[in-house]
C-alpha cells in the first residue's frame, strides 16, 4: 500500500470527537495534523497492513499525527530484532510527542532485551527528547524486573533535561522501580543523584500508585525538595 492509500484510508476512519479530545491532550502538534482516528483501530489496521507497509515504514517523515502512530503500531508488529531496531532508529528522529513515542514498543524487544542495552545506551546520550524517553520507556519496560541491575536506575538518574516529557518520564521510571523493588529504589530517592524536577515527579505519581502502602508514601512525601524560589 502507498502512503496515500494509507491517509486516505486512515481519514476515512476519522472521529471528530476523538480527534478533539486528542488536540487537547497533545498540544504541541498542530490541530489540522491530528485526524481523529482510535487507538484499537490503528491497531487493527497495523495487524491488516503488516506484511504491506514498507513503502509507507520508508517514507519519512509523515505528515499527520495518526499515520505516526500507526508507524509506531507497524513496528510494534515487526517479528525480527534487527530489523525493528533498525525501523526504530529511522523513526526516532521524528517522533515528536509523547503519545507516539510511548506507543512505540516492539514487542520483538521482549525477547532479546539485552540486545537493547548498546541501544538504550545511544538513545540515552542523543540529546533528542524523546529519543531520550524512548530509552527510558526501555529500560523500564524490560529492565526493572528479573534483569535489574542498579547500573540502570543510575544511569536514568544521571539523565538532565529542561524538556518535561524526559523528566516526566525520569519521575515515572522511579515510580515503576518503588513500586516494584521499593529497597532498590528508595536510596534513589534519598539521595541527590536525581535532578529537582523529576525526583518530584516520582514521589508525586509513587504516591498515587496504589501499590505502596500508606506508611511508604507519608515517608517519600518528607523527601520531596523545594522548588527553587
Amino acid at each position: 500500500m502507498t502512503s496515500d492509500d494509507i491517509r486516505a484510508r486512515l481519514t476515512a476512519e476519522r472521529d471528530e470527537a476523538y480527534a478533539a479530545f486528542q488536540r487537547r491532550i497533545i498540544t504541541n502538534i498542530p490541530p489540522e495534523k491530528i485526524i481523529g482516528v482510535r487507538t484499537p483501530t490503528l491497531r487493527r489496521l497495523a495487524k491488516e497492513w503488516k506484511n504491506d507497509a514498507g513503502d509507507f515504514l520508508a517514507d519519512l517523515p509523515h505528515g499527520t499525527f495518526d499515520e505516526n502512530q500507526l508507524h509506531s503500531f507497524l513496528i510494534g508488529e515487526v517479528r525480527d530484532f534487527d530489523r525493528a531496531v533498525a525501523l526504530v532508529e529511522a523513526f526516532l528522529p521524528f517522533v515528536d510527542n509523547w503519545a507516539t513515542c510511548d506507543q512505540l514498543s516492539p514487542r520483538v524487544f521482549g525477547k532479546e532485551p539485552e540486545r537493547l542495552l548498546p541501544y538504550i545506551d545511544k538513545w540515552l546520550a542523543s540529546g533528542e527528547t524523546y529519543t531520550i524517553r524512548f530509552a527510558i520507556e526501555m529500560l523500564q519496560t524490560h529492565f526493572l524486573d528479573e534483569r535489574y541491575d542498579a547500573k540502570y536506575p543510575a544511569a536514568v538518574a544521571a539523565v538532565r533535561s529542561g524538556e518535561y516529557y524526559v523528566n516526566m518520564m525520569i519521575g515515572w521510571y522511579f515510580a515503576t522501580l518503588l513500586t516494584k523493588r521499593y529497597e532498590d529504589g528508595l536510596p534513589f530517592i534519598e539521595g541527590s543523584g536525581i535532578a529537582d524536577e523529576p525526583h518530584r515527579l516520582a514521589i508525586r505519581k509513587a504516591c498515587e500508585s496504589r501499590a505502596i502502602p500508606a506508611g511508604r508514601k507519608a515517608y517519600l512525601r518528607t523527601l520531596i525538595r523545594k522548588k527553587a524560589e
